[in-house]
Formats: C-alpha cells, sequence, structure tokens
C-alpha cells in the first residue's frame, strides 16, 4: 500500500517553515505528501504585498498560490489543495469541515502535521489545529458517510510555532532533515511574500539539529545532524520495544 502523510496548513506558507524538511525527506522515502492550506494567508500574513500600489485582494492571494505551488514543487510535494476560507480569522463551517474530512478519509495517512495547541499571536493557527483533532474524529466515525473506509489512528505531529516559549510547545520527537535541507531552503526561498522569515527559520533548523545531536547521544557518539525540525506528539505512541 502506499504511504502516505497529511499536512494541515493554516496559510500557504505555513508548511514550509515548520514541516518542509519532513515533507522533503518523507517523499524520498516513497511517501505520498498531500498539503491542504485552509487559507492563502491573504490578510494576515502578506504585508509586502499590500504595500505595493494599487494591490488587491485577488491579486494577493494570486500570488500567494504561486508561492506555495512553487514550494510544494521543490519539496515534492504529491498534492497541494487550497480550501481558500480567508484568514484574520480563520473559520470553517460544517461543510468546509466536512470537506477535510473527505480529504483525510480519501488519504487515509500514516501520520498528520499541524499547528500547536495554542498561539496567542495568530489563533488561526491554534483553530486549525482544533478543526483538524475535529476532522480526525468524523473520519474515524463509522456513522459518517456509511460505507466509506473510515480512518484508523494516526497520530498527529504539531510543528514549531515561531515564538515557542509562549505556546507551550515542547517538542518530543526530533527529524533530521540535514539530507533535505537544501530542497527545504529552495522552498523557502519560493516564499517572496515573507523574506523577513527566511534567516529565522534557517536558525531554528540548525538550532534543532543541535538538539538532535543533543539527544542521540550528543558528544558520547551521537549521530551528527546539522538540520532538524521538532515535533510534539499528540496522542500515545505504540511500541514493542524502547
Amino acid at each position: 500500500m502506499t504511504k502516505t502523510a497529511l499536512v494541515i496548513s493554516a496559510h500557504s506558507a505555513d508548511f514550509v517553515w515548520r514541516c518542509g524538511g519532513a515533507i522533503a525527506l518523507h517523499q524520498q522515502k516513497g511517501y505520498d505528501v498531500t498539503v491542504v492550506c485552509l487559507s492563502y494567508g491573504e490578510r494576515g500574513e502578506s504585508a509586502k504585498l499590500w504595500k505595493q500600489e494599487g494591490m488587491t485582494l485577488d491579486r494577493v492571494k494570486t500570488e500567494r498560490r504561486k508561492e506555495a505551488e512553487a514550494a510544494a514543487a521543490a519539496l515534492g510535494v504529491h498534492d497541494i489543495q487550497f480550501f481558500d476560507l480567508g484568514d484574520y480569522p480563520l473559520v470553517l463551517e460544517r461543510e468546509d469541515k466536512y470537506r477535510l474530512v473527505d480529504v483525510i478519509r480519501a488519504v487515509q495517512p500514516r501520520f498528520m502535521l499541524g499547528h500547536s495547541h495554542y498561539d496567542p499571536y495568530n489563533t488561526d493557527h491554534m483553530y486549525a489545529t482544533s478543526v483538524a483533532l475535529e476532522a480526525r474524529m468524523i473520519a474515524q466515525a463509522w456513522g459518517h458517510n456509511p460505507g466509506e473506509k473510515v480512518l484508523g489512528a494516526p497520530q498527529l505531529y504539531l510543528f514549531e510555532p515561531h515564538q515557542t516559549e509562549q505556546m507551550g510547545w515542547k517538542p518530543d520527537v526530533f527529524l533530521d532533515i540535514t539530507p533535505v535541507w537544501e530542497k527545504k531552503r529552495a522552498a523557502i526561498e519560493c516564499m517572496q511574500g515573507q523574506q523577513h522569515l527566511w534567516h529565522y527559520y534557517t536558525n531554528v533548523a540548525e538550532n534543532r539539529g543541535n538538539h538532535f545531536r543533543r539527544n542521540s547521544g550528543g558528544q558520547a557518539g551521537g549521530r551528527d545532524c546539522q538540520y532538524a525540525e521538532g515535533f510534539q506528539s499528540v496522542f500515545p505512541r505504540t511500541v514493542d520495544e524502547l
């Protein structure tokens, strides 16, 4: 069976900064990775575009979509879908949630990726994860659209927020993305509308690389790692041995 993963991104650039390495790495491992962008981030995350004279909402959306599609291609994303639900605030109605459930059931992901539980700086982010958990629950329900294949119990990994200390986000997984770092950096550079974040997220990846080395054994024989991403798992993981 095809190995699959699903990313639920509040805005069209979030998946690049926060889990682009995980996407590219798992694509190399044979996964089909689907990305759902609930909005383009057209109102709240496109300041550089809005500073241009004569800018319109439709033009901002068009530019954001082009950037996200280019970044997705750089990472090897299997499918990227744009729900275009608006941002600041992001709001999903019942039918929008069912649309997301349809995607989850179609993809049948082995794992999912989403935002932190809490983000007072950008409530779209934590709302997107609340919706992701709700849609995951519905996708598991045998009584929702009976006859369809229900979802199993994929892990939801919460990727790193922008100001970690303020979010109550505590990583319990570090992923070595060194082999695919150039792909992630190429995807980052597709996001022309948020160039101020390029260096920031490069620095985050370097710091997490340090944490990977430390937690893999440190100077007493730990694995080398230059770039990494951190994640917080929502659900217990089942294992046969430690």
